[in-house]
Formats: C-alpha cells, sequence, structure tokens
C-alpha cells in the first residue's frame, strides 16, 4: 500500500497493491495499522446515477473521519476544511476515485465531504469513525461562491436537502 500526501496534508490517498491475474483482482482495501490513531464503527454503501451529487456533509457533535473508496464506477471526491484554526481552513482537496485505480481518500474529522458521480452508476464505500446522527448532520450548499468547487456541471441531480444546503459563511465549524 502506497500512501499518498494530499494539498491539505491531513488528507491522504491510500493506493493499494493490486495483485492481477487472468481471474481478476485482490488487494488488501484495510488493514488498521494504516491509521492507528482512528478506530472505525460503521461502514456505509451508497449507489448513484451520473451527475447525481452528495455533499456537502459533516457532523459537528459527532466529527467523522471517513476513509472512502469505490466499488464500480467512477467519482470526483471532495474534502472542505472546516477547521476554523487550520491555515488551510476552507481550501478543498479534489481528487478522481474509481474501481479502475483502487484508490481510497482518508477524510479526518473536521472536514466536510462530498461526491458527484461521474460515471453511468457508481457504488461508493464510506468506513466512518463515528455514527451518523441525523440530528447533527450539517451541509453547505454545494455551489457555495466562497468554496468556488468546480464540479464539473451547473445542474447536478441533487437531493432536496442537499438543493437548500447552507452557506459557508453562515456554517457552523470545527474549533
Amino acid at each position: 500500500m502506497k500512501r499518498i500526501p494530499c494539498e491539505i496534508t491531513d488528507v491522504q490517498i491510500f493506493e493499494p497493491k493490486v495483485i492481477e491475474d487472468s481471474r481478476g483482482y485482490f488487494f488488501e482495501s484495510f488493514r488498521e495499522s494504516w491509521l492507528p490513531d482512528h478506530h472505525f464503527v460503521q461502514d456505509n454503501q451508497s449507489a448513484s446515477q451520473k451527475g447525481t451529487l452528495r455533499g456537502i456533509h459533516y457532523q459537528i457533535t459527532h466529527p467523522q473521519g471517513k476513509l472512502v473508496s469505490v466499488v464500480s464506477g467512477e467519482v470526483l471526491d471532495i474534502a472542505v476544511d472546516l477547521r476554523k484554526s487550520s491555515p488551510t481552513f476552507g481550501s478543498s482537496v479534489i481528487k478522481r476515485l474509481s474501481a479502475d485505480n483502487h484508490r481510497m481518500l482518508w477524510i479526518p474529522p473536521g472536514f466536510g465531504h462530498g461526491f458527484i458521480v461521474l460515471s453511468e452508476h457508481v457504488e461508493f464505500q464510506y468506513k466512518c469513525t463515528n455514527y451518523y446522527d441525523p440530528e447533527d448532520q450539517h451541509i453547505i450548499r454545494w455551489n457555495d461562491p466562497d468554496l468556488n468547487i468546480d464540479w464539473g456541471t451547473k445542474s447536478p441531480v441533487l437531493s432536496d436537502r442537499d438543493a437548500n444546503g447552507g452557506y459557508f459563511q453562515d456554517a457552523d465549524y470545527f474549533a
């Protein structure tokens, strides 16, 4: 497994060693020693169609670190630094994750997270360090002008909650 630092050093790409032969492939998708300071308590999986945008989501009271990956398809994955004391506060990491590149993205607690589906269909997995709490979910609008994220589209497929997310300037942040 290769660990690749991102523009924001706390966010990292994990690129597994993939063993391929005529039968297919094998790789380790998680090993506790990769993130020994983080305990994962919940795994999630979602399926979405092309153009679906999920995010930008985060929890304040029960912050979640996430190790995200794509099982099938391809996404543009976004992590936004919401730690007010961070020198990269408000900055984003944007990475392509796919079933072909097998990359995983570590998004530590204190970040908002979202992705847009680039392929016809995607299956997306999350390993989380805290439980999902619907009462603690916060959403920043995907097209917030202060964040200026290039999602590659002006008209994504959105849930009502994501379409009506708040603005970055009005959001609750981490210390």
